[in-house]
């Protein structure tokens, strides 16, 4: 077992608060990275000559890399300790971001993105379990909040900065924004934080097979999820043996994590009540989060033909939004039910998803500011509640496991969240545009005009009717596939609002939560 200090939260609270902020900044840069490239895609591609479906896994092998290291991070934790940890996970994250801002190819920038990956992953589920180590009370309520504001934050305004970013050096400097903030950490982390001590013999009886398991499962489940949608699912011969991988691994983990002595997943925890319910409101909030800053940018590229900067501009008022909230999420959260704020949150959030559905092809930031101010003041008061439901309701012994399965969930509700998005804007659309196209006749107003049009323009330089009628007929298909994309994103958000009515319904049947710490045989 870790061989734990006297008493962590015991230290001076100057120290305490100093070393969590350090942690912070870690966390906030690989959460933030999860998202940083997605309005510069563009940019990244014409830089590295990619196609549309090679830029696609700039963001995928980050996410695989992720989600798969993160439910481990418990274990490591306990064999190298919450400080070399963390300054491990730093270091790594430091260099491989260099390394993705250095990228000569497109290999190599997927390679680069990958390892960055793994290497940031552990930053995010430890930032969680030393917030509930260190702080009491008052001060867990604190930093949860931050934690809470941080997880939504980043993911949200990360297609901002990168945005701006891009717009005003090159997308190199989405990755050389982390070196000075991530050798910072890297050189303070072991100075600062005094958590738990070093026990390398965990490595000799680690759970390996579970490990593997567990990576040959989410690793094949990610791919498939990612690719699923731009290889017509099991129609491809890869896609059909990722999903029969996943399967198999994913049945043999889950029945060796509940058989094992020691898995590397604690999946018992689940049968906590607010912490599976916990799980249950990261996965769907992390659908809100991820769908939602990965459907906009999406939208406003195809359907106004927005660049990265302006993309960006009209995503900033979610987060501003946010911001506004914590204060009063901070106030409140002292004298009303957290439970209260949580259903407010998730109502406002859902709410917020919601507005989206009437959008037209002429939707901008002013149009976008209601919903997503909804949605920034929502995320800002269900996420630090859910995450003081889900993890201060287990006692200290579970605590670093459950932390890995409680992030994991709510990535991997963004990942099955955007593939799901993504079939249903290639489905969808084919669908809307035969629904649109049925109604389209010669006698329309709308059509004669277009052909009238076209004709006046082809007579007036020259052109022969037939040019004339060939191009009436493609500006009629790129207004039929414009106004059938816009019904295709209405009805996308539509779904991801949906899930938050589960997400409500749940509440009801969880207990009473607040700040204070769980007795040590808590179960």
């Amino acid at each position: 077992m870790t061989q734990v200090l006297d008493n962590p939260a015991d230290q001076p609270t100057r120290t305490k608060v100093f070393a969590f902020a350090l942690m912070c900044v870690g966390f906030f840069m690989a959460t933030l990275d999860i998202q940083i490239v997605a309005s510069s895609l563009r940019d990244i591609g014409g830089g590295l000559s990619a196609s549309q479906d090679e830029l696609s896994w700039v963001q995928t092998s980050y996410l695989i890399a992720e989600i798969i290291v993160i439910p481990m991070s418990g274990w490591l934790t306990r064999v190298f300790s919450t400080r070399w940890l963390f300054t491990f996970s730093a270091f790594g994250f430091t260099v491989t971001s260099m390394l993705c801002g250095l990228a000569w190819d497109i290999n190599s920038m997927i390679l680069f993105r990958g390892l960055q990956g793994a290497a940031g992953a552990a930053m995010i589920p430890t930032v969680f379990t030393t917030a509930f180590v260190l702080f009491p009370g008052k001060q867990r309520l604190i930093a949860s909040t931050t934690i809470g504001a941080l997880a939504s934050l980043a993911p949200t305004i990360g297609p901002v900065i990168g945005g701006w970013i891009t717009s005003q050096w090159s997308w190199h400097w989405l990755f050389y924004l982390n070196l000075v903030p991530g050798i910072a950490v890297t050189l303070m982390v072991p100075k600062y934080v005094h958590i738990d001590k070093v026990d390398l013999s965990l490595l000799k009886k680690g759970d390996y097979l579970g490990i593997l398991l567990m990576s040959g499962f989410l690793g094949c489940l990610e791919y498939v999820l990612e690719e699923g949608p731009r290889k017509n699912w099991f129609g491809d011969d890869v896609i059909v043996l990722c999903a029969w991988v996943a399967a198999i691994c994913g049945f043999l983990f889950l029945v060796h994590a509940f058989t094992a002595k020691e898995p590397i997943v604690d999946l018992r925890a689940l049968a906590v009540r607010n912490f599976g319910i916990g799980s249950l409101l990261s996965f769907i909030t992390g659908i809100g989060i991820f769908c939602t800053v990965f459907l906009t940018p999406v939208f406003l590229s195809r359907v106004r033909g927005f660049e990265s900067l302006q993309i960006g501009l009209a995503l900033l008022s979610v987060g501003c939004f946010q911001l506004l909230a914590l204060a009063a999420y901070s106030t409140l959260a002292r004298f009303v039910d957290m439970r209260l704020l949580m259903v407010f949150g998730l109502a406002l959030f859902g709410i917020g998803c919601y507005l989206y559905v009437p959008l037209t092809s002429q939707w901008g930031w002013q149009q976008l500011l209601i919903p997503q101010a909804l949605r920034g003041i929502g995320q800002q008061f269900c996420i630090p509640p859910i995450v003081t439901m889900a993890l201060g309701t287990l006692p200290p012994s579970r605590l670093r496991s459950a932390s890995g399965l409680f992030n994991l969930m709510r990535n991997l509700g963004g990942a099955i969240g955007i593939a799901v998005s993504s079939t249903m804007l290639n489905d969808r659309l084919n669908l809307h545009y035969e629904r649109l196209d049925e109604h389209l006749n010669a006698g329309r107003p709308v059509v004669e005009s277009i052909l009238q049009r076209q004709a006046a323009y082809f007579a007036a330089i020259g052109g022969d009717v037939l040019n004339a009628a060939n191009a009436g007929l493609d500006q009629l298909h790129a207004l039929l596939m414009r106004e059938a994309l816009v019904l295709t994103f209405s009805d996308t958000f539509l779904a991801v609002s949906l899930c938050f009515v589960v997400g409500l319904l749940s509440v009801l049947f969880s207990r009473p939560f607040g700040n204070t710490a769980p007795p040590p045989d808590a179960h």
